[in-house]
């Protein structure tokens, strides 16, 4: 290799790989068309490999491609976790924090927290990646991540914030037009909301979820805002955070006794970043504000 190729030539060619073309990549990158061809030319010649097969539909990655596009993925996520750390630098609590949250989490649960914590600090800028994918904190993927699961990782600061609790719910009007189960065989009989693909997170699950089976399932999606957002359609039955459906009168609990599911959940980061003014207070506001959300609807279970 005549020369170490640098990091804007990997950049234009994960452009590439995403976009599947030099033009997609270019205006993804924000920059000249031209500019991304001369980077992948220049690094195929570094590395003496082709990278892409050439035709009128695009750029095709060869082998060589994708093999190296695991490293020059961490070359990315190491950058832009560069990037945030370079940015908080300077008194006070600022720059970029980069949380990952499930998507049901990430939408109906974290954005009155983060406005609270933005209020707090205003020179704080939250990247929020949705995703049912655990990213790397190790390889700095993002900062802090809300888990629903015990982290196994080391060199990771965790901390259990308790249970989500998983119930099935309707809508009112679905239950007035079908009637409501009172029984498991019952709900052979009505439209069930569920997963499409079976993951290893519901392999997992499998004891628990009784008949809820994906043949079964007259809706079927790997997206839980689409599932929640059928059941307040009133499409069928679905699972929903118990806390989320005590937030609408419309949303209503069936066959309690007999479905049931708690989600460990835990708020997790590097313990490189214990340091960090902007990690450790947004770490703070998320174990105390989700700490207070299973906590409200304990109180509300209760009542």
């Amino acid at each position: 290799m005549a020369s170490d190729p640098g990091w804007e030539l990997y950049r234009s060619f994960l452009g590439v790989l995403k976009e599947g073309s030099l033009s997609g990549a270019a205006r993804a990158l924000g920059v000249a068309q031209p500019t991304v061809g001369r980077h992948v030319a220049a690094l195929e010649q570094a590395l003496g490999l082709a990278l892409f097969t050439r035709s009128q539909f695009g750029f095709t990655p060869t082998e060589a491609a994708i093999a190296l596009r695991p490293y020059a993925q961490t070359l990315a996520t190491t950058a832009a976790a560069l990037q945030r750390v370079a940015a908080s630098q300077g008194s006070g609590v600022r720059g970029t924090v980069r949380i990952t949250a499930s998507d049901v989490v990430g939408v109906e649960v974290l954005p009155p927290i983060l406005a609270r914590l933005r209020e707090a600090h205003p020179d704080l800028v939250i990247e929020l990646v949705l995703t049912n994918r655990v990213q790397d904190l190790l390889r700095r993927e993002a900062d802090i991540a809300v888990r629903m699961m015990r982290p196994q990782q080391e060199s990771l600061i965790a901390r259990r914030i308790g249970n989500i609790e998983l119930g099935l719910h309707a809508h009112r009007a679905y239950l007035a037009r079908r009637g409501t189960p009172r029984t498991e065989a019952a709900l052979a009989g009505h439209a069930l909301i569920g997963f499409d693909e079976e993951t290893a997170f519901v392999r997992s699950l499998r004891k628990s979820l009784g008949g809820m089976r994906r043949e079964a399932f007259a809706l079927r999606t790997d997206s839980d805002l689409a599932q929640l957002a059928a059941i307040r359609a009133g499409y069928g039955i679905g699972a929903c955070q118990v806390a989320l459906a005590q937030r609408d009168s419309e949303l209503v609990r069936v066959l309690r006794k007999q479905f049931t599911l708690q989600l460990d959940t835990w708020v997790t980061m590097h313990e490189d970043l214990r340091d960090s003014p902007r990690c450790r207070v947004t770490f703070d506001a998320l174990v105390a504000g989700l700490t207070g959300y299973i906590g409200g609807s304990a109180a509300r279970a209760d009542d």
